[in-house]
């Protein structure tokens, strides 16, 4: 498992670095959407599990490539997605909070399951398009991708050291409070010393902003991480899938992407960073 993992990364990695850094914005936003799609067969998955039909999965990917088509001729409207996107994360603190007693009272139903998808993938894509669209915009992704590592890393060293109060304990029984406020200080650390490098900061002020906005993106990834966590739970099914040898799907891989690059385009946007 371990060199399965190590070798997809090897693969993987250099490959995203080299679209991330060299592609022109229209075909990196074509790479996010394909990703999209496939985490999209995926989620599909989990709407019927443990044996989606395929014309569920079908339908659900077109529905979503019909509109990150339509996305990406309105976007100059872009930032109304990521908006959108803030709302429906915000109402999943209350899905993770009630886990698993409202879904013992009313599972979502397939609808549902279907809007909560495109929530899901659409503003994602999108908002990682306009990182990339702006000045300096691969050191932006790149900036977002780090932060996300961060958080994940942060919370990993953290929890597995001082770990004691669990954080979600029926979603996600591994994360802790101690994880969560060590992913938090990475984070931070990692705004306050590279933020200056990436972004048009020109006062201590700036700084701070680029700092409390990060710290807010690297909450809602591990908002996420729960969401997930959440809805594979309840299918009963350990990974959204096997596409990434010894990583899972890639809903697994992207889970803390989904709900952090939405806001950071919105944060950066408002703060005219």
């Amino acid at each position: 498992m371990l060199i399965q993992r190590v070798l997809t990364a090897l693969i993987l990695l250099p490959l995203l670095i080299a679209a991330i850094a060299f592609l022109p914005p229209p075909a990196l936003y074509a790479v996010f959407c394909a990703a999209g799609l496939i985490a999209g067969w995926e989620w599909a998955g989990l709407m019927k599990a443990p044996a989606p039909s395929t014309a569920i999965r079908a339908g659900f990917v077109a529905s979503c490539a019909a509109l990150l088509a339509a996305g990406w001729l309105l976007r100059e409207h872009a930032l109304w997605v990521c908006v959108a996107a803030g709302l429906w994360w915000l109402l999943a603190i209350g899905l993770v909070r009630g886990y698993p007693g409202n879904f013992e009272r009313s599972r979502p139903g397939l609808p549902v399951m279907w809007l909560i998808g495109v929530l899901l993938i659409v503003p994602t894509m999108l908002s990682l398009w306009m990182l990339h669209a702006m000045p300096n915009g691969p050191w932006r992704v790149f900036f977002l991708f780090f932060l996300v590592f961060a958080a994940d890393t942060g919370a990993y060293l953290a929890g597995r050291n001082f770990g004691k109060h669990k954080l979600a304990p029926s979603v996600s029984p591994g994360k802790t409070v101690e994880g969560m406020v060590g992913g938090l200080l990475l984070c931070a650390a990692w705004a306050a010393c590279a933020g200056p490098w990436v972004f048009p900061i020109d006062s201590p002020v700036q700084i701070v902003q680029l700092v409390v906005l990060c710290l807010f993106v690297a909450l809602f990834s591990v908002l996420g991480d729960l969401v997930e966590s959440l809805f594979k739970r309840a299918a009963g099914v350990k990974d959204s899938g096997t596409i990434l040898p010894g990583h899972g799907g890639m809903l697994d891989r992207v889970d803390s992407i989904l709900a952090g690059a939405p806001m950071m385009a919105l944060g950066l946007t408002l703060l005219k960073l």
